[in-house]
C-alpha cells in the first residue's frame, strides 16, 4: 500500500491502458465491483473506462485520496496472469 499521494500517482502512471478490477465503497454497507481499463490520469483524479457489457455508464473517476483512504481498491490484471489462472 502506498503511503503518499505522490507514490500512488507514480504507481498508477505505469499502468495506464491496463485492465483492472475496481472495488469501491458505495456507502451504507454497499460495495461496488467493476472492471475496466485505466484510461487517463489528471492532477487530482484518474479515469477508468468501464466494460460496457457489465455497466450502464462508460466512465468513472476517482481521486488519488480515495485510494489512499482505501475507499477504492485497484487490482490490475494482465493477460499473462489470466492465462496462468486458466491453465490451472
Amino acid at each position: 500500500m502506498a503511503k503518499t499521494l505522490i507514490e500512488i500517482k507514480q504507481g498508477l502512471e505505469g499502468n495506464v491502458g491496463k485492465r483492472l478490477k475496481l472495488k469501491a465503497n458505495g456507502g451504507r454497507r454497499k460495495t461496488i465491483i467493476r472492471s475496466g481499463i485505466l484510461a487517463e490520469m489528471y492532477p487530482s483524479v484518474f479515469v477508468v473506462e468501464l466494460d460496457q457489457d457489465e455497466n450502464a455508464f462508460e466512465r468513472v473517476s476517482y481521486s488519488y485520496a480515495d485510494v489512499l483512504t482505501e475507499t477504492v481498491e485497484l487490482n490490475f490484471t494482465d493477460e499473462r496472469t489470466i492465462a496462468a489462472i486458466l491453465e490451472q
